[in-house]
């Protein structure tokens, strides 16, 4: 195959799998997931991964290579629906970028280039996992992990530090870098309620004593800060918390900022356990009171979501992880979820189907006993 031949074969490949279309798959009665991912590595554009000048490159070679499309915040703008994925090169280096859908579930469409985001203070070796929240103040912010090597850690090439970076625009290309998240600890999964709270803006933390253990950090934190521009945690209030033998014994985080709705503010988060196969990572929701969203009122026993089939194989094996979830003016959710660190998928629900699962879910009554006694009641239901 020459040149011509072989860059006509690439743009038809790639010009099929974006415009793929994407089905539903009949699930558990709370979502759907769907047939395809929405973003893959082979999503990304081909002017990203080739040098398209045949005196450069003869062989048309792939010259940077992405690896994979993951954790993904995402918004609906101007009737659009766009997520801000997390694209991770061969090199291993992570950056952001904005994909488009007209509906969606399909036809996620790159923007011709990526973020080109500012730096702040020593810059960072990675950056990745970006919260969108469109704030009450007009600015949308996108948090971020940021991520650079643990100077104090000598010999140690794998000793990292984690902080909560904070960027913010009006038009997704143009980027304002602030001052990173500044706290006692070490940050990652920070969150920006999208209302004021007392007057003052409401984050949902996650603080940890490293870069990976969480040590003596107790689940996902929730802190008011006196302004985005020079943010400082003070006081810390941990209100969803981590539990012996739950699918949150080892750490949790939130995922997407929550919605709004007239039984509470619907949250999305991300728990995870030690198993023989390594940490697993999987969904589950949770609800807090509209006036105190520091207070839990409901939060169905065990996951949302796990992975399944084909998810569970990748980068990083048995992984789920959301940082992005749309909600329509019609009540329909679309969930942005990532599979074993490889691969962006969508599910999709209601309002009124998640509110009804997580109020009328048992939650966890924490041993086996309580179990038992919980599924009595639904077999005794159900024979009557």
């Amino acid at each position: 195959m020459d040149f011509e031949e072989r860059l006509s074969w690439l743009r038809t490949a790639h010009q099929r799998l974006v415009e793929r279309p994407n089905a539903p798959i009949e699930g558990n009665g709370v979502y759907e997931r769907y047939e395809n991912p929405v973003l893959t590595a082979e999503h990304a554009p081909l002017e990203w991964r080739y040098d398209l000048d045949k005196e450069t490159n003869p062989y048309l070679m792939e010259r940077l290579g992405i690896h994979a499309v993951l954790n993904a915040g995402a918004i609906r703008w101007q009737g659009r629906y766009l997520v801000v994925a997390r694209v991770e090169g061969n090199d291993r280096k992570s950056f952001f970028a904005v994909a488009e859908s007209p509906n969606g579930v399909d036809n996620f469409r790159f923007w011709p280039r990526p973020i080109t985001l500012p730096e702040w203070g020593e810059p960072a070796t990675n950056v990745y996992d970006m919260r969108l929240t469109a704030h009450e103040d007009g600015w949308v912010y996108g948090i971020f992990c940021v991520e650079r090597k643990d100077h104090s850690a000598e010999g140690d090439l794998s000793a990292a530090t984690a902080a909560a970076g904070i960027a913010r625009t009006k038009d997704f290309i143009n980027w304002e870098r602030l001052p990173d998240l500044q706290s006692r600890s070490q940050q990652r999964n920070v969150v920006l309620h999208p209302e004021f709270v007392d007057g003052k803006y409401a984050l949902y933390t996650r603080p940890q004593d490293g870069f990976i253990d969480t040590g003596s950090g107790g689940g996902i934190g929730w802190a008011l800060v006196d302004s985005m521009e020079h943010a400082v945690i003070g006081r810390e209030k941990i209100i969803n918390s981590r539990r012996y033998h739950t699918i949150k014994e080892v750490k949790n985080g939130e995922g997407p900022h929550p919605i709004r709705t007239e039984r509470g503010w619907l949250h999305l988060a991300h728990g995870v356990r030690g198993c023989a196969s390594g940490l697993r990572y999987v969904l589950y929701l949770y609800v807090t009171a509209l006036e105190d969203p520091t207070r839990v009122i409901a939060e169905p026993g065990g996951f949302f979501m796990a992975p399944e089939g084909g998810e569970y194989v990748g980068d990083v094996m048995n992984v789920l992880f959301s940082n992005g979830w749309i909600c329509n003016p019609d009540g329909k959710v679309f969930i942005y979820y990532a599979s074993s660190d490889t691969r962006l998928h969508v599910a999709t629900s209601t309002v009124d189907r998640l509110l009804d699962y997580c109020f009328n879910t048992p939650g966890d009554g924490f041993r086996t006993g309580l179990s038992v006694e919980a599924l009595n009641r639904l077999i005794d239901k159900n024979q009557k």
